[in-house]
């Protein structure tokens, strides 16, 4: 088992709306349309700084 601590801090819900400048749900309909990768710990959801900036690659179009 490959344990990696990092110093990447996850990114909540309403951190990334803020980033991306739309609202909760917005951010919700990413995740139930598979386009935004979560962690579920508990009740939360919580987002890499990895999966933030692919979702946003995706968005933007830059993933082939």
């Amino acid at each position: 088992m490959d344990l990696r601590v990092t110093e990447e801090r996850l990114l909540t819900i309403n951190e990334v709306a803020d980033l991306l400048r739309v609202s909760r749900w917005s951010v919700y309909q990413l995740i139930w349309s598979g386009q935004l990768d979560t962690l579920t710990i508990g009740r939360r959801r919580l987002i890499r700084p990895a999966a933030f900036a692919a979702c946003v690659d995706l968005l933007d179009g830059k993933v082939a």
